[in-house]
């Protein structure tokens, strides 16, 4: 499933522009965590730039073709539950359609974990769903593996947000560049309150 999901992904993906308007926020050399790397295309390939950037993932064969996208980042296998970084580690986190298969009733340790594991001043950027809405798809991009999804929806994901310390700078919906029904997903940017 891992290459087939990367082969699935544009190279220019509707959220690269948000990685682009993250990145001028950013000082030269900041730390940047990408939660939930997948394969490394687009984004952490993109961030790989002349930052620290640092790709966690749960699959091992995700992370192996990580390094092949984005040799000059380090790996870490992990969980966005309970992060394997110190406090403070990160200028920034990203997480584009990771938190979206964390069940639902962890979404608000995930959050929690990215709230520590920033700077002060740091930046969050992730994606959630629009609705409320879990389920899954047996053969997911015909693949032959079942794939989950869990959306909390956008006012829990909000208030969970605020809970965790965080304040929304912008939301941004794009359309959902894998999806078959004309779905879309919300791109939030907060940083720690």
């Amino acid at each position: 499933m891992a290459a087939r999901y990367r082969d699935a992904r544009s190279e220019n993906f509707r959220e690269v522009d948000l990685l682009d308007d993250l990145g001028v926020r950013l000082r030269p050399g900041a730390r940047i965590l990408d939660a939930g790397c997948g394969s490394g295309t687009p984004g952490l390939r993109r961030a790989d730039g002349g930052r620290g950037v640092v790709g966690l993932d749960f699959s091992r064969e995700q992370l192996r073709l990580a390094r092949d996208a984005a040799p000059g980042a380090a790996l870490a296998q992990g969980d966005v539950t309970a992060l394997p970084f110190g406090d403070g580690a990160f200028d920034a986190v990203c997480a584009f359609h990771s938190v979206i298969h964390v069940p639902t009733d962890e979404h608000p340790a995930v959050l929690r974990e990215f709230a520590r594991a920033l700077r002060s001043g740091g930046w969050l950027l992730f994606s959630t769903g629009e609705g409320a809405w879990e389920g899954s798809n047996p053969d997911w991009l015909g693949g032959g593996v079942e794939m989950r999804w869990s959306f909390p929806g956008l006012d829990a994901t909000l208030d969970a947000l605020s809970e965790a310390g965080f304040a929304v700078e912008t939301r941004r919906i794009v359309e959902d560049e894998l999806g078959d029904d004309g779905g879309a997903f919300t791109f939030v940017l907060a940083r720690p309150e």
